[in-house]
Parts: structure tokens; C-alpha cells; sequence
């Protein structure tokens, strides 16, 4: 599956982020939430959530995808 990457932008605000969701496995073999955020043009933010399968992974990626997307964000 690829990256999905999510935008907002709103110049009223002076707002341009972008957020992006993968799923990855680790060193170690386990599945990994892979979400990096920030504002766009600038060193985004990078955190890491471990699942025990890809399944899981998923799920956790398309919940945080419907957050993201009731905030406002749009997919590229």
C-alpha cells in the first residue's frame, strides 16, 4: 500500500500542513503505524506506533485517516 498524504490549507488562518500515514514493519518484525506531520515546506514530525499484525495496522491507519479528514484535511 502506499503513503497516504493529506493537506490542509487555509490562508485566512496563514495554515498549510500536511500529514502523511504508512504502514511498516520495524527492525524488529513488527507491523508500525508510520505517521509524519508538519507544515508544508518545513521538517514535519515523525512518530511510530507498533501493532502485532498488519491488519491492526491498518485499522489504526484508516481511524486516523477519518480523523484527520473530519479536521479538514484532504487526500493528494
Amino acid at each position: 500500500m502506499d503513503a497516504i498524504r493529506l493537506q490542509r490549507i487555509d490562508a485566512a488562518q496563514n495554515m498549510r500542513r500536511f500529514y502523511r500515514l504508512d504502514v511498516a514493519r520495524d527492525l524488529f518484525g513488527r507491523w508500525c503505524l508510520v505517521q509524519e506531520w508538519g507544515r508544508i515546506g518545513g521538517a514535519g514530525r515523525l512518530r511510530l506506533a507498533a501493532y502485532e499484525s498488519a491488519a491492526q495496522a491498518q485499522d489504526a491507519l484508516a481511524r486516523k485517516r477519518r480523523a484527520k479528514e473530519r479536521r479538514g484535511y484532504v487526500a493528494l
